[in-house]
């Protein structure tokens, strides 16, 4: 005969288990939409921030990072991916172009940073449209930092900036160009700038209304030396308004390449394309 249990002495084992459970770990995730992270996972940016400014450029010297983008899905690739940039030598830093998530979930982001975490150079990122969804601008937020921010280094101002205009109904608000004109006004004692962002202007997920004025915050910056992007995921570069202002487009993780970039001189550049 089975031994009987009563229901207070489940519901006691019940308890008994989960208070175990919750001390077995730091973080008990209730819900795919959960986006608490543990500590060594906040405010990511801020951390590699630091990490890249412990270790200045001397004035003069060549600037050199990994430009890539769009991780979604693409998980595994990572692991590639940070193999060969750890293989590369020169490279500063390295910079994604947003839509690290598919789902915008925290995990996913966690998932992403496991890998990117394992470079032997610090990462720095800007939130893509796929970031947004659910609660994943919350979710960005909590894990990497703030949607608009900007740094100096090697001379060299750099502005991010979310640009991801349908995600917020193109309510006339997002990009922030007040912010991005204030931000290329004071360099913060630089020469030059470099803007990156996810949905580049020419895009249907821009918002048609607020193209012009950013583009000609850009085209009016003299310190500018491009623009960069995702969204798209391939590489491009050009100058779509033909007026002066090149744009350049990164690869997503799935093509299995990356850009290094070489910015010298006053404005000067190179690109080269890495498959990995």
């Amino acid at each position: 005969m089975p031994p009987f249990f009563s229901s207070s002495f489940l519901r006691n084992a019940l308890v008994g288990a989960l208070a175990t459970g919750l001390s077995a770990c730091e973080l008990v995730e209730f819900s795919p939409n959960d986006h608490r992270a543990r500590a060594d996972q906040k405010d990511l940016t801020a951390k590699n921030l630091a990490h890249l400014t412990a270790a200045p450029l001397s004035p003069g010297d060549t600037l050199r990072f990994v430009f890539a983008g769009d991780s979604q899905r693409f998980y595994d690739d990572a692991q590639d991916l940070v193999r060969s940039v750890n293989q590369q030598p020169g490279i500063q830093f390295m910079l994604i172009s947003g839509d690290i998530s598919d789902f915008g979930l925290g995990r996913e982001m966690r998932w992403i940073d496991n890998e990117l975490r394992k470079m032997k150079v610090p990462y720095l990122t800007v939130i893509g449209n796929h970031d947004h969804v659910a609660n994943g601008r919350e979710a960005y937020q909590e894990i990497f930092g703030p949607l608009n921010y900007s740094f100096v280094y090697a001379d060299t101002k750099f502005v991010l900036i979310d640009t991801n205009s349908r995600e917020y109904n193109f309510n006339g608000r997002v990009p922030d160009v007040p912010w991005l004109r204030g931000q290329l006004a004071d360099l913060n004692g630089a020469s030059r700038s470099v803007v990156i962002s996810h949905v580049p202007p020419q895009d249907g997920d821009f918002d048609p209304n607020l193209r012009d004025a950013y583009a000609g915050t850009l085209r009016e910056t003299s310190s500018l030396v491009f623009e960069m992007n995702g969204h798209r995921h391939d590489y491009g570069v050009g100058q779509p308004f033909n007026d002066g202002v090149t744009y350049v487009n990164s690869y997503a993780f799935e093509k299995r390449k990356y850009l290094i970039v070489t910015v010298f001189g006053d404005k000067q550049f190179r690109i080269k394309q890495v498959s990995f």
